[in-house]
């Protein structure tokens, strides 16, 4: 087994959060030529990759256009 360390400094929570998913993402795709990747020692479960939906819509404090 090999280990790698990757470490990551000045990233804002978005990149975080992206490089996270990509690694899930590799890890399951990889999964069936035999690898098997386990991050923090935890095997990786496959990314949601669906958006919330809202029922409000946006909430950007900004008034909504309106369709006539």
């Amino acid at each position: 087994m090999k280990k790698f360390t990757i470490e990551v400094g000045h990233a804002s929570q978005a990149q975080l959060l992206t490089i996270a998913a990509e690694l899930k993402i590799m890890s399951n795709n990889w999964e069936r030529f035999g690898p098997r990747i386990m991050i923090n020692g935890q095997k990786l479960q496959a990314p949601s990759l669906h958006e919330p939906r809202h029922k409000h819509g946006p909430r950007s404090g900004k008034p909504q256009a309106r369709h006539i």
